[in-house]
């Protein structure tokens, strides 16, 4: 027996298959325990209709659905498959359809996986039962097929139980057992499991057992309509269960699988009807399993049409069954991964549909026996990566309904959710209601893209108009926003940037071992770095100010950037963190005019010599008390100007008195984006993520070599000599074919990449996208393409910055 003691909690889909990776990779001192019966263990898993769709607009979704495709493939029950692989069909019954599964096709392209766009014909080709003349063309992806989700349940304990992993049914799990904030067992009916650390993937009982140690998931279990036909006339003689493609009508909410002479209906377009955990039946007290509702006929009616309507043939049969299956839904549509904030060594794998099972299972296995993941980026998927707001229960109960009616919507990138709203208002949120100001959501705030007040702007300016969809969610106004930021000086609202104060006379220590920067500097300074994971993957990249001789301020990406520093304190108390968001606020002022603007309403010098560039000091503007840190996203003069949220909007109020006869302006979040990728800055989780390094990621010029050690140093020296792809800047000529992220790029009639920030320069006059793509294809005047709906954009591979690569203006 090898490896640490661990207790899984639930032997569904994700159970298995965590005893089976982690045991493979030598740990086998693993017991894993259900209340349910084995392999049908009562849960989603066990009523699941199997079908594994691949294509989604997360790479990391799309990679975890992939391996799970894969090893599936792979596996069988006594010569059973546990994978039926007939292929993936989406059919488009309306035009803005056949433009999505465009989008669609892009996505699955640009994450390198094979599929076709295909003609209505095709499409019936493929599934003689749809009617010709509702379709107007469909995608099809060959690898996706249907999962046999009890049967890879059973060949994966069966692997894992070889290798020495305990099974045990029928135990109801009664407590987390935990001593000094760290767990020491499990409880159950049958006595107790002792064990270093438990690892949750009780599905939809996952809230009531997180709840043990005090930890809130954000999951609600919501119902969702299953049913069987009868035998149908047209399949009369099918002996095989599945030989046509699963297939999608997303236009109705609706999907279909083959079993032997009738089909399955799946819908999604019936009321949202959540459940708590504590609410769902026990195995003994439910008539089939606990997670099988009574089918409710009325919430089926529309399908039956639709169907009858788009599947002709179903006329001749007859609904036999049908449930009412119970599912795990989140506030963003992402799992749940990860250990407890507060207790060491309870982890959770939660919130995990089939297709995308076992690729859970790798990644949870290698976090746990490497400490961290090597084959997927989960920072999408860390349960930690929540604000506060969204862990509330009317937050989450009305995000995941919403997510629930959505789940087939076709969703623009920058389309804001729904209620509850506004729920974060910075203290600016009254003055930029008077500017017009059109507002879409970041992390619960209320952030302003464009200002309407500002449409006079646009009078005289040459603003390029983009596509259709490109065009949802812009205004004219975001093109003279940005300009004006460049001739004159911009008011932005950066407080949805997250703050976070580490402090306490270990506190530059610490941060010197989680920064690849030098950050224990002057009091003053500030430093672009990063945080790096063992791998030598970039976790976050951050600005680190040093306020005091034992204070400094983050300037974060997110609520994993908090846990990460929570994770590593030193255990003497040496240090403390904190997030000073919600107390603190910040107002960037930026443009050729900004020392204009402040000096004058201020005794602390502001000149060059006075505040350089990257560094920090607390001033007085006018009565109100900031801190002013000499830093530009946009690529001009200016500050960071942090005050008191108390005090927030008479900083607003009197910078905008001295900048507006100036010419000045407020800018909104367009702007600054166009801005932003004019200087060529990056964003992590859009540019970056933690599968790259940075020297793949052109951020190689914020680490340190020559300092002491820092986590991921090592591994970063052996990835440094191996560096085969790169972020690479494109520019593209046709305005009207600006991209928008997450297209393919195109070596002729090869995808080699895939497009990750894009919008259009408005002082270059030139579309922007940048891209991952194979070192070969970096140099400058390299002629690409990329898929973007139905078109190919032309891009040339250009040098960066695009704006002020001397960097005069910055430093003006």
């Amino acid at each position: 027996m090898a490896g640490p003691r661990v207790v899984i909690i639930g032997a569904g889909v994700v159970g298995a298959a965590l005893a089976d990776e982690i045991s493979a990779r030598g740990w086998t001192e693993v017991t894993v325990v259900d209340q349910g019966p084995l392999p049908a263990t009562g849960g989603s898993s066990s009523h699941a209709p199997g079908l594994v769709f691949q294509t989604n607009s997360s790479k990391t979704m799309t990679e975890l659905a992939r391996y799970t495709v894969e090893k599936f493939c792979s596996l069988d029950v006594d010569g059973k498959p546990c994978f039926l692989q007939v292929g993936g069909l989406e059919v488009a019954t309306t035009p803005e359809r056949l433009t999505e599964l465009r989008r669609r096709h892009g996505w699955i392209t640009a994450w390198g996986i094979e599929s076709r766009l295909l003609t209505a014909d095709e499409c019936v080709e493929r599934h003689p039962l749809v009617d010709r003349d509702k379709v107007l063309g469909g995608l099809l992806v060959p690898t996706d097929g249907l999962a046999k989700a009890v049967l890879a349940v059973e060949a994966q304990i069966r692997r894992a139980a070889e290798r020495g992993v305990t099974f045990l049914a029928r135990h109801e799990v009664l407590d987390v057992l935990r001593a000094d904030g760290e767990v020491t067992g499990v409880l159950t009916d049958q006595g107790e499991l002792p064990a270093d650390i438990v690892v949750c993937c009780a599905g939809i009982w996952g809230p009531k057992i997180a709840r043990m140690v005090g930890m809130n998931l954000p999951l609600t279990p919501l119902a969702h309509q299953l049913a069987w036909t009868g035998p149908i006339p047209a399949l009369a003689g099918q002996t095989e269960e599945a030989i046509r493609p699963i297939l999608r009508h997303q236009d109705a909410d609706l999907y279909y699988r083959d079993r032997f002479d009738g089909i399955g209906i799946g819908y999604y377009g019936h009321r949202p009807m959540p459940i708590t955990a504590d609410e769902i039946l026990s195995v003994d007290e439910a008539d089939d399993m606990p997670s099988v509702l009574k089918f409710t006929e009325d919430d089926f009616a529309d399908a039956w049409t639709e169907t009858q309507s788009l599947l002709p043939s179903t006329k001749e049969a007859n609904i036999e069954e049908g449930i009412n299956g119970l599912f795990s839904f989140t506030t963003d549509n992402f799992p749940l991964l990860g250990e407890s904030p507060d207790v060491k060594g309870f982890w959770v794998a939660e919130a995990v549909w089939v297709t995308h099972s076992a690729g859970v299972g790798r990644a949870m296995a290698e976090w746990l026996v490497d400490g961290y993941c090597s084959s997927f980026d989960l920072h999408e998927c860390d349960v930690n990566r929540f604000e506060p707001h969204q862990l509330s229960p009317e937050y989450v109960l009305a995000r995941d309904c919403q997510n629930f009616v959505e789940v087939y919507d076709i969703l623009h990138p920058l389309q804001p959710s729904g209620d509850p709203r506004p729920i974060r208002t910075s203290p600016f949120h009254a003055r930029q209601q008077e500017h017009g100001a059109f507002f879409l959501e970041a992390n619960g705030w209320e952030r302003p893209q464009w200002y309407e007040a500002n449409a006079g702007l646009v009078e005289g300016r040459s603003i390029p108009t983009p596509g259709d969809w490109a065009a949802r969610y812009w205004s004219p106004i975001v093109g003279a926003e940005a300009q004006a930021t460049r001739e004159t000086v911009a008011m932005y609202d950066m407080t949805a940037l997250k703050r976070l104060e580490v402090s306490g006379p270990g506190a530059a220590d610490l941060l010197e071992r989680l920064c690849t920067g030098k950050v224990a500097k002057s009091v003053g300074s500030v430093t672009y770095t990063l945080f790096l994971d063992h791998d030598g993957g970039i976790r976050s990249d951050v600005t680190v100010a040093r306020l005091a001789r034992d204070t400094f301020q983050i300037g974060a990406n997110g609520n994993l950037d908090l846990d990460w520093i929570t994770r590593h304190l030193p255990a003497d108390g040496t240090v403390q963190v904190r997030d000073i968001t919600p107390g603190t606020c910040c107002v960037g002022l930026w443009g050729p005019l900004a020392r204009k603007v402040l000096q004058p309403l201020t005794d602390a010098d502001f000149s060059n010599d006075g505040l350089k560039y990257f560094r920090a000091k607390h001033a007085y503007i006018g009565s109100v008390p900031v801190t002013a840190m000499r830093l530009s996203y946009v690529g001009e003069l200016g500050w960071e100007l942090y005050t008191t949220a108390d005090q927030g909007q008479k900083l607003w109020d009197t910078l905008w008195e001295a900048a507006e006869p100036l010419g000045g302006v407020i800018a909104g979040r367009g702007a600054f984006n166009s801005l932003r990728l004019e200087k060529g800055y990056r964003s992590f989780g859009t540019d970056m993520t933690y599968e790259h390094d940075p020297y793949e990621a052109g951020v190689g010029f914020a680490v340190k070599l020559d300092k002491d050690d820092f986590i991921g140093k090592d591994a970063l020296l052996r990835r440094k000599e191996n560096v085969r792809r790169k972020l690479t800047c494109l520019v593209i000529d046709d305005p009207r074919s600006v991209v928008m992220g997450k297209e393919p790029v195109l070596d002729g009639d090869r995808p080699v990449g895939y497009v990750t920030s894009a919008a259009y320069g408005y002082t270059i006059g030139k579309g922007i996208a940048y891209a991952w793509l194979p070192t070969d294809l970096t140099t400058p005047g390299t002629a690409l393409r990329i898929g973007y709906f139905d078109q190919l954009v032309e891009a040339v591979v250009t040098e960066e910055p695009l704006f002020d690569p001397t960097m005069s203006r910055l430093r003006g």
